[in-house]
């Protein structure tokens, strides 16, 4: 949408038009459109004209921010309206019912509903007005006639009279103030967060007294949610944790497991670099943005890093109960299950090129999910290949080692100090 080969930039070519080019809603039905919606508020009745410069001023700021990105507002104060007042005593003078003169007005230069109809198995309603030639100008004021109570004619410019002015068409209100939506877009190479962070910068620059602002939209969602998406991605290792722990009725075998997952973090941060890296030298290439899409696959990666890891934990603890040591374990079990990880791990990531390339509408949230899910398991599926039994090496080795320090050795002599009595050794099993 964006930069000079974006729709942005060839709209900027346009003369006499604003153009704007925005995403959808990166949630539907939250917000009107992509981005962030800022709510400048009148909370004094300072009026709309100093509202408008002090929008004005922050969209100005906006545009040197290198944070931000297309901040507008729709909103304008000099459109041009045409305002008709009707001389109420000469309609009386007349005998022009005032009915009459708004009904004129309202049916030859806007619309009336009648009734509806059917045909061919289908409801019309039919609406009257007057043909577009005749109602565009202000001179076709002069060829509407009303109708007073008496029958007669009279023409209805001779009842009214207008002026043309330039005011706001509409006065938008926030939680029953009034107020001006600053809507726009985080810059490349920064998240909502950023740009959250820089409206409330400028806000300390122009707002003060009775003009302040609120959030909307998807905007203060994230703003209540603050650092929730630390909160769930902790809550769902602690599950995850949890559920291996009770599997394999241990506290350690969980954490080898566990230690996959940093990995896959850390491959999904190096690919949201690497594809804004390429973005920023191939403009068709779009950027990944940190969004609630980008969130979800890192917990998505919780299970998906687990998966490969609880393959090699769990044959190297058979293995383990068939009497191999701990080294052998891993090894053999790395070897055993190379294939399997292989094989399904390549199927889950060749699934996931469609999002990482995706175009057209709504391919920026199909980017965000599959771009770190995506870089994410190709560097946990080779690297914990070999991390993990490492891992596992080190920690049964210091389990067992833990244990045997904690077992308690027999009395020496063979003999217990409360009876005095020889105790027999016990013939060991293997």
């Amino acid at each position: 949408l964006y930069g000079p080969h974006g729709m942005q930039g060839q709209f900027s070519q346009v003369t006499g038009a604003q153009t704007f080019a925005f995403n959808p809603p990166a949630i539907s039905g939250v917000g009107n459109v992509g981005g962030f919606q800022y709510e400048l508020e009148d909370r004094g009745e300072v009026g709309l004209e100093k509202l408008n410069a002090t929008a004005y001023q922050f969209i100005g700021a906006a545009a040197r921010n290198p944070k931000l990105s297309n901040v507008y507002t729709s909103f304008r104060n000099d459109n041009p309206q045409l305002v008709v007042n009707v001389d109420r005593n000469k309609a009386e003078t007349f005998n022009v019912p005032l009915a009459n003169v708004f009904n004129t007005m309202q049916i030859y230069l806007g619309s009336l509903y009648v009734n509806d109809f059917d045909y061919l198995n289908r409801s019309y309603r039919v609406y009257i007005q007057a043909d577009s030639p005749y109602r565009a100008t202000l001179g076709d004021l002069q060829t509407i006639y009303v109708k007073s109570s008496t029958g007669a004619i009279m023409p209805l410019s001779t009842l009214i009279s207008s002026t043309q002015t330039r005011t706001a068409p509409v006065i938008t209100h926030y939680n029953l103030f009034r107020s001006i939506e600053l809507s726009g877009q985080p810059a490349q190479g920064s998240g909502s967060g950023d740009a959250i962070a820089a409206m409330n910068g400028l806000a300390k620059q122009f707002e003060g007294g009775n003009i302040t602002h609120e959030w909307s939209g998807i905007s203060l969602d994230e703003i209540q949610s603050g650092g929730q998406s630390v909160l769930i991605f902790g809550l769902g290792i602690l599950i995850v944790f949890l559920v291996l722990a009770a599997q394999y009725e241990s506290w350690t075998d969980p954490l080898v497991i566990l230690m996959a997952v940093p990995i896959a973090i850390l491959g999904a941060l190096v690919a949201v670099i690497l594809r804004d890296m390429i973005a920023a030298a191939i403009p068709p290439v779009g950027f990944v943005v940190s969004d609630v899409y980008a969130q979800v696959g890192y917990v998505m990666l919780i299970g998906l890093a687990s998966k490969n890891a609880i393959l090699i934990v769990e044959f190297a603890n058979q293995l383990r109960e068939q009497g191999l040591d701990v080294v052998s374990a891993a090894k053999q079990a790395a070897e055993t299950r190379l294939r399997p990880i292989l094989m399904t791990s390549f199927a889950f990531i060749l699934g996931l090129v469609p999002l990482v390339f995706a175009s057209g509408a709504g391919s920026a949230s199909r980017h965000s999910l599959g771009t770190p899910v995506f870089g994410g398991m190709i560097l946990s599926t080779f690297v914990n290949l070999v991390l993990v039994p490492v891992i596992y090496v080190i920690v049964v080795s210091l389990r067992e080692r833990g244990k045997r320090r904690g077992t308690p050795s027999p009395p020496s002599g063979g003999r217990t100090p409360r009876t005095g009595t020889t105790a027999e050794t016990a013939p060991a099993r293997i």
